[in-house]
């Protein structure tokens, strides 16, 4: 017999009783029930029930363990009786006897509980992550990550694509985010670059002719951490193809994308691919006021500014008449909704850091609040009869400029959804965002920027960026949204020098930066670059999706923390003076001032 297991943990069924069986695994549970001693034997594939009485040699080592011990059981395999069959767990008809124990390892008083999902400090679970690890539900999700990204491979391979990898060190890149640098020994003052994604590298490889190319690639991005993208790093199915449209990028991998949800939807509904909605990137900021909406929420925005033009309601129509906007919200089935309800709502919106919220209410057709009060019952009558709305429907209002306002109501939409419990939680509902704008101007720097991906073909392309206002054109460029979630961008390429040129000296680069920063693309595209275009889909999101989790850290093997830090490891840390001297670098502690 092995010297640790004949089985694991979670191998042993009714047919194996009578075996003598040997099982190594954690002490996960232990139980008393004077003179007869019940444990739980826990490894990686599942639970064992363990028992132990005062026959057994093994009691007395069993009952000195703290729990998380590492021990070897060896005993006999016994048939459970009838009422303590436990059909919630694989191994559940049946236990071990233990006829000996040897203690592996001795577990010291825990910092924190591994068995059970109780909440417990982030700190306290990042230090221990190798004990938050085994808990149940975090094990089971990076379980299922890797067999999120193992699903992705095959179908990717399955779709003619081939995984090929591109460079860690490289050079600085104008993703949008701070690089992470790293300094060059051999080359005094010079640094390389941590990929923020393999953009240029993968075009590259089209123009080297491979056609079609995929990466479960890491990315590296200094920026701040959010709740979708943890710090420092993160990795996404990176792939591009050549001789395509932005058409054929989306129907080869909505299967893909959609395929991988369906394979762990786990009784959920996916959008059926193929029909995956394309909505242009100004429709869904005026119907769901954002460039991610959740489609699962059934509540679309209105514009109603014209109605407000000449109104009753002077704060609206001041508001139009100087340039701005007014959006209704609709919240159905609300005269049921005290006053409170429509209040806290408009408190909600001033925490927010926006004016407020105005409302109108209605119950069986007659209306309340202050602005159906001032636009009049009529007026409002027949704006509720345009729009659809019921008798018993209310709505509240977002007005300002056209960027506030549709970010208020963009948030209200969710918010009013998730008070009236409108959001399906069992499915997901998959989106293209199409024709982004390929250029956004630049408040604080008084100058246009490129919006997305500046690497995307105009929509036009040399004509357009010639004689249409830049902030007018927009871009072959599209973005894959599940349940209020970016989980994709893609575009398809601008593969002419002379247009590559163009587009940056509109966000005032000259064509001496462009051969400067992106020099090896620009090189390239003079020596035969096919059209070419793709997408990158953030692997982390759609674990984090599929896991129904709410953090990214929940997914992720070993996170850092909100500030950025790794405290299991103690990263970042500071360095050797010797090994600064090696590098050539000094640092300057910032100010105390």
């Amino acid at each position: 017999m092995h010297p640790y297991r004949s089985h694991t943990c979670g191998a042993l069924a009714r047919s194996d009783v009578g075996q003598t069986v040997r099982l190594s695994g954690w002490v996960h549970r232990k139980r008393d029930h004077g003179g007869v001693l019940f444990v739980d034997l826990r490894d990686h594939y599942g639970m064992t029930q363990i028992v132990a009485d005062v026959d057994s040699p093994a009691l007395a080592i069993l009952e000195g363990l703290r729990v998380e011990s590492v021990v070897t059981i060896e005993g006999n395999v016994k048939a459970r009786s009838e009422g303590t069959v436990n059909p919630n767990l694989p191994t559940g008809a049946i236990e071990v006897y233990a006829r000996g124990a040897t203690v592996l390892s001795a577990a010291e008083e825990l910092p924190m509980p591994v068995a059970g999902e109780q909440e417990y400090p982030e700190d306290i679970r990042l230090r221990y992550r190798f004990l938050d690890l085994r808990r149940e539900t975090l094990h089971a999700n990076i379980v299922t990550r890797t067999k999120v990204i193992s699903d992705m491979r095959r179908r990717m391979e399955g779709a003619g694509f081939t995984e090929y990898s591109t460079p860690i060190l490289t050079a600085s890149s104008p993703e949008g985010a701070r690089d992470f640098l790293v300094p060059s020994r051999i080359h005094p003052g010079k640094f390389y670059a941590l990929p923020q994604a393999p953009q240029q590298y993968k075009q590259l490889l089209m123009v080297a002719g491979f056609d079609r190319y995929f990466q479960i690639a890491p990315c590296f991005r200094d920026e701040d951490p959010r709740a979708d993208r943890l710090p420092g790093e993160f990795y996404q199915l990176d792939l591009e193809m050549s001789f395509v449209t932005q058409e054929e990028v989306w129907e080869t991998m909505e299967p893909v994308i959609g395929g991988v949800f369906e394979a762990f939807a786990e009784g959920r509904s996916v959008t059926p691919t193929g029909s995956f909605p394309r909505i242009p990137y100004a429709e869904s900021m005026l119907k769901y006021g954002s460039d991610k909406p959740d489609l699962r929420n059934p509540i679309e925005i209105r514009e109603v500014s014209e109605e407000f033009r000449e109104s009753g309601f002077g704060l609206f129509e001041k508001i139009v008449g100087g340039g701005g906007t007014v959006r209704l919200i609709p919240a159905p089935n609300t005269a049921d909704k005290s006053r409170k309800f429509f209040d806290e709502m408009n408190d909600w919106a001033r925490a927010e850091g926006h004016a407020g919220l105005g409302y109108a209410t209605r119950k069986a057709g007659v209306f309340g609040g202050p602005i159906a009060k001032n636009h009049g019952e009529d007026k409002m009558a027949a704006l509720f009869d345009a729009l659809g709305l019921g008798p018993d429907d209310g709505c509240f209002f977002a007005a300002g400029k056209e960027s506030q306002a549709a970010k208020l109501a963009g948030l209200a939409r969710t918010r009013v959804a998730e008070q009236l419990g409108l959001i399906d939680k069992d499915r997901f509902e998959l989106c293209w965002i199409v024709d982004f704008p390929f250029y956004e101007w630049d408040e604080d720097n008084k100058k246009v920027e490129f919006s997305h991906n500046p690497f995307s073909m105009p929509q036009g392309g040399m004509d357009a960026l010639t004689n249409q206002d830049p902030l007018t054109i927009n871009a072959f460029q599209y973005d894959l949204v599940c349940n209020g979630f970016e989980i994709a961008s893609g575009s398809i390429r601008n593969q002419s020098p002379e247009t590559m040129v163009k587009a940056f000296e509109l966000v005032g680069l000259s064509k001496a930066d462009v051969e400067e920063r992106f020099g090896g693309l620009y090189r390239a595209f003079q020596y035969g670059a096919p059209p070419h275009g793709g997408m990158a889909a953030g692997v982390d999101r759609i674990v984090m999706l599929i896991c129904r989790a709410q953090n990214l850290r929940e997914i992720t093997l070993f996170p850092m923390n909100q500030r950025a830090e790794d405290l299991l490891m103690g990263a970042p840390s500071p360095a050797e003076i010797k090994q600064l001297r090696e590098l050539h670098v000094r640092v300057i502690e910032p100010s105390k001032g």
